[in-house]
């Protein structure tokens, strides 16, 4: 890792370099996280996007604390999970990172109002009663449910609850925010409400966020989204909203340290690309052709804004 990126890390970024997971059961070995690189910026929300099994929520839980990597290194907000002490993940998961989960049963607890729920992590941090009244204050605020502090979970809608967890999330002033589908169990409108208020804690807190999500709506919201396949990036795609004509797109391959990159599906499926391809080098590209096509034939035409599911390696 370089100086500059230890520098952005220490600051609340994410950096993983060549990540794996594996996970043992009986005498099976499931290679969750295949050599995975990331980063995301101090700052940035992100969200991640994958098929089940990927290994995005396996990511999370290793981002966040809850499972320790099997090799390589993973850093968030300048602590390496890779070295960290039982009770140094303690710790680091009560003050580093914060997470709201699809299921509002595992972000609150149904027996205290929004304001108590909200000052529970501050109690167990060890905040005075008068610092955890103010900053509850102020999240409540901050996620628009002021008025709402003294309901319990039942008494609040399903949105509701997910703008509570959002505030229990932030209680200890993370730098990084991880959330698991957090719109999975919300209709249209109040989940487009959640990525609302995801966005506003971004930019008025500077928390770096990281979103799991299967909502074209989520990612669309958002300036970068990456996409996992097989435990490895595969592509991400970056979002210019400044533009004349609005929003604009652009799908990127990714390449990893390893000089290994996901084909898009349709790529493959359009040249009917198998085990073997052929490469040449051009002066500003790569070509690449099936093992029996000549380079001269004539190429396939590809729609460029075809659904695109990466398929394939490329390394």
């Amino acid at each position: 890792m370089t100086a500059a990126t230890g520098a952005r890390v220490a600051h609340g970024g994410i950096v993983c370099d060549g990540l794996v997971k594996i996970y043992q059961s009986a005498d099976i070995e499931v290679v969750a996280l295949q050599g995975l690189d990331l980063e995301v910026e101090p700052g940035e929300l992100v969200t991640l996007v994958g098929a089940s099994g990927s290994g995005k929520s396996t990511l999370l839980n290793v981002l966040g604390g809850l499972d320790k990597p099997t090799a390589g290194r993973a850093v968030v907000a300048g602590h390496d999970l890779m070295s960290m002490r039982s009770s140094d993940r303690t710790a680091f998961r009560r003050r580093a990172v914060g997470f709201i989960w699809q299921q509002t049963s595992r972000n609150l607890l149904p027996y205290l109002d929004a304001r108590a729920n909200v000052e529970l992590p501050m109690t167990l941090a060890g905040l005075s009663r008068r610092e955890r009244f103010r900053r509850a204050s102020e999240l409540l605020d901050v996620v628009g449910l002021a008025d709402r502090a003294d309901h319990r979970p039942q008494q609040l809608s399903g949105g509701e609850q997910q703008r509570v967890a959002i505030a229990v999330a932030l209680a200890n002033e993370p730098a990084v925010l991880l959330a698991d589908e957090p719109t999975g169990e919300l209709d249209t409108a109040t989940a487009e409400e959640i990525v609302s208020v995801l966005r506003t804690v971004n930019v008025e807190l500077g928390v770096t966020g990281l979103i799991v999500t299967h909502d074209p709506l989520v990612s669309g919201h958002v300036d970068r989204t990456i996409a996992i396949r097989d435990g490895r990036i595969s592509t991400e795609t970056l979002r210019n909203r400044g533009g004349a004509d609005g929003v604009i797109s652009r799908e990127y391959a990714v390449l990893d340290a390893a000089g290994r990159m996901q084909l898009p599906e349709r790529y493959v499926n359009a040249l009917a690309l198998e085990r073997r391809v052929r490469l040449e080098l051009e002066r500003d590209h790569i070509g690449v052709w099936p093992e029996t096509t000549a380079s001269s034939d004539r190429p396939v035409d590809v729609d460029p804004d075809a659904d695109d599911r990466p398929n394939g390696d490329v390394g």
